[in-house]
């Protein structure tokens, strides 16, 4: 690929012009050591038809792993196949959704691929890799419910742990439109505040959460979606005005507060119930 003669490339290693990496593989002396590189570098040394996988595949596809992470190769053929040394190589008999993709210009399986392989050596990391896909959208809960249903098979590794993480990424059946939901469900749990019921339609506005048997409607906030984009806020401070006028009480909360300091925000919540508990509802007493 470099044009080089296996005497040039030879004479070259060994003069510290190249820096060898794999069988066939080399860098330029200088070129910044990364993750990415070391990928694209097990792709080419495993040959003919290789891409990038498993743990490898969720990095370039941005989710959230480990620098150490070992290098994961998958193939779909058995003929002339390299293995080089340190390089996992996948070779499955699930064939489905393998048309490669590239990502950082490097051939990799595609997301939901990605995440079916991803829980065959990392269950613990699916949750995550599923989140980061969901808040990037590049798939919906429902695309993963296909999935799913497509290889989930006897034997195929990894589908218990994506089952899992679909799961966790679903709230009261439904989908959970963001991390902050998600956190703020894990919240109401945790510190045994009252139940709630997820995306309850009052006065005609889809809420975030309802308490039960109250008044009061929790909305999260995300910076991106509530504050950056201007017709989001609007749509915001007029729902609000309109639930309040109607005796709704509307708490909002951040980010930030949900996941930095959930005692304090199971406190106001608390606060608020015990203040809508003394005062009744509107125009009692």
């Amino acid at each position: 690929m470099t044009g080089l003669s296996d005497q040039a490339w030879r004479r070259a290693i060994r003069n510290g012009m190249l820096v060898r990496m794999y069988p066939g593989v080399a860098r330029l002396v200088g070129t910044n050591e990364s993750i990415e590189q070391r990928i694209i570098a097990a792709v080419l040394a495993v040959g003919h038809g290789a891409m990038a996988s498993h743990r490898s595949s969720a990095f370039l596809w941005g989710a959230p792993r480990p620098a150490d992470d070992p290098i994961d190769v998958i193939v779909t053929h058995r003929e002339g196949l390299r293995s080089p040394p340190g390089v996992h190589v996948h070779r499955p008999r699930d064939t489905i959704h393998l048309s490669p993709q590239r990502q950082m210009n490097i051939r990799c399986t595609n997301v939901v691929r990605t995440l079916c392989d991803l829980g065959a050596v990392d269950p613990a990391g699916v949750v995550d890799a599923v989140g980061h896909a969901l808040g990037a959208r590049l798939l919906s809960l429902g695309t993963l419910e296909v999935a799913l249903h497509l290889h989930g098979r006897p034997g195929r590794h990894g589908i218990t742990a994506l089952r899992a993480a679909v799961d966790a990424w679903a709230i009261d059946t439904r989908p959970a439109d963001s991390l902050l939901e998600r956190a703020m469900h894990a919240l109401v749990t945790r510190y045994r505040l009252p139940p709630v019921e997820f995306h309850k339609v009052i006065e005609g506005w889809e809420v975030d959460f309802w308490v039960i048997g109250t008044p009061i409607v929790l909305e999260c906030d995300g910076w991106a979606t509530h504050g950056l984009q201007r017709d989001q806020f609007e749509r915001d401070r007029q729902r609000d005005a309109e639930l309040t006028a109607a005796g709704w009480i509307v708490v909002r909360f951040t980010y930030r507060a949900i996941t930095r300091t959930p005692a304090k925000t199971a406190e106001r919540i608390r606060s608020v119930l015990a203040r809508w508990q003394r005062l009744g509802p509107p125009g009692a007493g």
